[in-house]
């Protein structure tokens, strides 16, 4: 079976900088199966069409005049069932040595999470197209080389494609985005601020009946990875 994942990051500063307002780094991604993109993507226009929301629309973007758009884009999230899965990764950058284990390289560690959110989902006899939201490398073979990483580590799956592309022109990783969004703001414990935004989180919230936070692996809906750098368990 093939499978699109479309991906996007919040705060990735934190991992560069010591002052930082937030000490999570949370890579995120939204798993469908590639027969249905074109049924999701028609419904997120719909949505757009109908609170005319034109442009692109994003986490930071969450305002009270358009609220009740990106709750009914978290309703249309889960009203999909397992078809649309989302997973995150949760890195507490305090805790990351990039001297000793990522070569004194941000960017470096930076892939590497980004492994480690892709590879746990992958599965047999499956082929996975990967989208990255696009961004600016000091290295240009970043992508490739996770490509090649994630390839070589499922040899009965096929990795077809690691892809940058425009958050821009893909409504699949604004998705992505909104609902990393989401995750950030309790792995971060934000200051309450935008009630807008808290407003999104709780109908996050209500769906899975819980706050949210780390979940076992297995959890197949809203998958959190808070990740261990310290080893053990």
């Amino acid at each position: 079976m093939k499978f699109d994942v479309y991906c996007d990051e919040s705060s990735p500063e934190a991992l560069a900088s010591e002052n930082a307002d937030n000490k999570f780094l949370l890579l995120g991604s939204l798993w469908l199966p590639t027969d249905q993109r074109p049924h999701f993507k028609d419904a997120i226009h719909k949505l757009r069409d109908k609170h005319k929301v034109g442009g692109e629309f994003k986490w930071n973007r969450v305002s009270p005049s358009r609220v009740d758009f990106y709750c009914e884009l978290v309703e249309m999230f889960f009203a999909q069932g397992e078809d649309l899965r989302f997973r995150c990764i949760a890195v507490d950058c305090d805790k990351v040595d990039l001297t000793t284990f990522h070569a004194n390289d941000q960017e470096l560690g930076f892939y590497k999470f980004y492994y480690q959110l892709l590879h746990h989902w992958i599965l047999d006899f499956n082929e996975y197209a990967f989208y990255l939201d696009f961004k600016k490398n000091r290295r240009r073979d970043r992508l490739h080389v996770l490509r090649d990483c994630l390839d070589n580590s499922n040899l009965s799956s096929l990795v077809t494609n690691v892809q940058a592309t425009e958050s821009s022109q893909s409504v699949l990783i604004q998705l992505a985005d909104v609902l990393t969004g989401c995750a950030s703001r309790r792995i971060n414990a934000t200051p309450t601020g935008s009630a807008a935004k808290e407003q999104v989180v709780e109908i996050v919230e209500k769906h899975l009946g819980r706050q949210i936070g780390p979940t076992a692996r297995h959890e197949r809906k809203f998958n959190v990875f808070r990740i261990n750098l310290s080893g053990g368990w």
